[in-house]
This record gives structure tokens, sequence and C-alpha cells, in this order.
């Protein structure tokens, strides 16, 4: 037996998961090293996620619209939106 320690809001948010699924989250963790034993390595892909620079100028340009939602228009419904769109041609 051994001890593996677990971030506790991982464990929060796995644990109803892994219960809908029929394990216990020991049971999981029996199945993952398993697989790195049949497969000789991490059972997925391991990589370091690279956002666009037009998806990080897309990112900053939310948060500003957030933070001062008042300069900037918002629609209720998809009409209202659209009609605004249109009017500007």
């Amino acid at each position: 037996m051994s001890t593996v320690r677990i971030n506790d809001d991982i464990k929060k948010e796995v644990t109803p998961i892994l219960d809908d699924l029929g394990l216990s989250l020991g049971e999981a963790i029996n199945v993952y090293l398993k697989q790195i034993i049949i497969t000789e390595s991490i059972p997925f892909k391991i990589k370091k996620s690279k956002y666009s620079d037009e998806m990080i100028a897309a990112i900053k340009e939310a948060n500003e619209i957030l933070k001062d939602s008042k300069k900037h228009k918002s629609f209720d419904n998809i009409d209202d939106l659209m009609e605004d769109l249109n009017s500007e041609e």
C-alpha cells in the first residue's frame, strides 16, 4: 500500500465523476497506473497549451469589456443584435 497526496480541490471535483462511473479514487488511480504499465507511457498526450496572438488579444479584449461593460453595447436578444449590425452598414 502507498500514500498519494491529492489536491483537495481536485479530489472534490473528481469524486462525483468517479462515483457516477462506479469507481473509487483508489481504483481510478490503479487503472491509470495499469495503463502506464500496458502502454509503457503516460496514457494521454501531455502538452503545454499555447494560444495564438489573436486568441490572447481576444481574451484581453473580453476582459476589458467585462471590466467596463457600460462603454460597450449589449443586447438582450439576437434580433436586437442583428438589427444593430445591419444598421451600421
